[in-house]
C-alpha cells in the first residue's frame, strides 16, 4: 500500500513539474524577444525640440538600419527617444551570460543613444576627466575598471 502511495505521489509530482514548464514556455513565447525591444531615453527637451529625421550624428550613423520612435514623455517631463535595430542580425540569439559580458549587439547602439542624449541636452558629449589621478593608486584601478565597464553597457 505504502509503494502504490509513493507510486501516486511521484506521478503528481512529476504531472505537476510538467505543467508548470509547459505553462513558463507558453509565456516566454508571447513575450518579445528581447532584440525586438527598444531602447528609450528620456531627454530633457521639449517635443518639438526633437526633429526625428535630424537626430544627432551617433544615431544618423545608423541610417536606415533602426527604426526610430520620438514622442512625448509621460508627465510632460521631456521627449522619449526609442531606437532599435531593425536587423539584430546572427548574434541576437546569443545567451543571456554571453550578453552580459559585452557581447550584445545592441552594446554600440546603446552607446549612440546615451551620446545622442548628451548631445540633445547639453550640445556635447561629456567625459571623465583623463588621468583622474596623478599617481596610480589600488582604489583608482578599481574605480577606472568599473568605468570602463560602465562604458560598454551603461550599467556595472
Amino acid at each position: 500500500m505504502a509503494a502504490r502511495k509513493l507510486l501516486w505521489t511521484a506521478a503528481a509530482g512529476i504531472a505537476t513539474g510538467a505543467a508548470v514548464a509547459a505553462r513558463r514556455t507558453a509565456a516566454r513565447a508571447q513575450e518579445p524577444a528581447a532584440d525586438d525591444r527598444w531602447l528609450t531615453v528620456t531627454v530633457n527637451r521639449a517635443p518639438d525640440d526633437v526633429d526625428p529625421e535630424k537626430l544627432p550624428a551617433p544615431l544618423r550613423e545608423y541610417g536606415d538600419r533602426i527604426e526610430t520612435r520620438v514622442r512625448p514623455a509621460p508627465g510632460d517631463r521631456g521627449t522619449e527617444v526609442a531606437v532599435r535595430l531593425k536587423d539584430p542580425g546572427p548574434d541576437a540569439a546569443r545567451s543571456l551570460p554571453a550578453r552580459v559580458a559585452g557581447d550584445d549587439p545592441r552594446q554600440d547602439l546603446r552607446r549612440a543613444l546615451r551620446e545622442a542624449k548628451a548631445l540633445l541636452e547639453a550640445g556635447e558629449v561629456l567625459l571623465p576627466d583623463a588621468p583622474p589621478t596623478t599617481r596610480e593608486t589600488p582604489g583608482g584601478k578599481l574605480i577606472g575598471l568599473l568605468s570602463r565597464r560602465a562604458g560598454g553597457e551603461g550599467v556595472l
